[in-house]
């Protein structure tokens, strides 16, 4: 009978080695019920942090009651998110952490005051979406008709905010808001939303049956290129707003709807095409009003409304102390003055700039001096912070 040779290892060790291994190896390997355990434990951690949280923001709306301040600052929350944003490392994308903190806020300034936000409605417009953007779900929402309204109810102080949209990438000013910033001048803007803009093509029947194509204006003009290529023989129908257009389309037969992806959930349709916009940078930019601007963060802009004499040159003369200061112009439009058209008088134009920094800071608020002594009329329609553009 053969011996084992010396130093040779015994069949029956290494059995026994392979089935240590292996249990050593299954000790190791996570398994479903293990990985739910540990999130289990992170939840429970997480509920208890979160409301720790809350407490401490329902003490931080105590103070500020005490101390006569508002409730919501946007330049607080926007560096909460900024600050969150730059600590995380992933896996979760930054849009998903955004949310998050953005709700976050939102419910825990619930808890100090009740707020109201007037937008151009209905619900699931993109106004309405830009709202949501920026306050989170835990405000009152109040979708108003128009423009006009939205300043109204600010004005009426039946509202705290409101939010307007001031200008496109693709179709440039929103001259309803201009020209309300012309008539309401008590009222300032206190923060921005930069929505990207992304049209979906919504309906019940097929791409091929679509025959009338609802939508705002806007939307139809953001589309128009892409509309001409692909459904050359459907009817552009124009509406008030594009949530509207979605709730048309659910009801009505060989019918389609260019509006969000979030206003087809909510009425039921299909998403025939997405993200039809021409340009693929389309971003709307809002203005939130209020009775009063933001205090100067260091990181600001400022929107000013300016009346000129209407004469060769008066333009880049009320300019020049801009340039001189090093001062960048983000924006200028012009605008028509109609309330001071009179027949017989030469058109009188508004121009609407805005400028980085905020009016507080030395350089800009000398600059303005300067240029308040070059023209016939200057308001400062707000200091905020400049915002990050969020998805829709």
């Amino acid at each position: 009978m053969p011996t084992k040779p010396p130093g040779a290892p015994s069949p029956d060790a290494s059995a026994s080695d392979r089935r240590g291994r292996g249990r050593a190896d299954s000790k190791r390997a996570p398994t479903l019920a293990s990985l739910r355990a540990e999130i289990d434990r992170i939840d429970k951690e997480l509920v208890a942090l979160l409301n720790r949280r809350a407490e401490i923001a329902a003490q931080i709306g105590q103070v500020k009651e005490r101390d006569g301040l508002e409730v919501w600052s946007p330049a607080r929350e926007e560096e909460v998110i900024r600050k969150a944003l730059a600590q995380s490392r992933g896996p979760l994308p930054a849009q998903t952490v955004r949310l998050i903190f953005r709700e976050l806020m939102s419910g825990s300034r619930s808890l100090q005051r009740s707020l109201r936000v007037a937008c151009l409605g209905p619900k699931y417009s993109y106004s309405h979406l830009a709202s949501i953007a920026k306050f989170g779900n835990a405000v009152e929402h109040v979708p108003v008709g128009s423009i006009a309204a939205v300043f109204e109810e600010v004005n009426r102080r039946h509202v705290q905010f409101g939010l307007v949209p001031l200008e496109n990438s693709t179709d440039g000013r929103i001259s309803d808001t201009l020209e309300m910033f012309a008539r309401h001048s008590g009222l300032k803007i206190r923060a921005e939303v930069k929505l990207r803009i992304h049209h979906c093509l919504l309906g019940k029947s097929p791409w091929a049956d679509v025959r009338r194509v609802y939508s705002k204006a806007q939307a139809l003009s953001q589309c128009r290129h892409w509309l001409s290529k692909n459904l050359p023989q459907a009817a552009l129908v124009e509406v008030v707003s594009t949530a509207h257009a979605a709730e048309i389309a659910q009801r009505e037969q060989f019918s389609a709807a260019i509006a969000s992806r979030t206003a087809g959930e909510a009425y039921g349709l299909d998403i025939l095409a997405e993200n039809i916009e021409d340009q693929l940078y389309n971003v709307t930019r809002f203005a939130v009003i209020a009775e009063q601007s933001e205090a100067p963060t260091g990181r600001d802009k400022t929107t000013l409304l300016l009346r000129i004499s209407n004469q060769a040159g008066a333009l880049s003369k009320v300019l020049a102390p801009f340039e001189k200061a090093g001062l960048n112009l983000t924006m200028i439009e012009s605008f028509p003055a109609s309330a001071e058209n009179l027949p017989g008088r030469d058109p009188s134009y508004l121009f609407f700039l805005d400028v980085e920094g905020h009016a507080d800071d030395p350089a800009v608020s000398k600059t303005l001096d300067a240029v308040r002594k070059r023209c016939e009329r200057l308001e400062v329609l707000g200091s905020y912070p400049r915002g990050d553009c969020v998805e829709s």
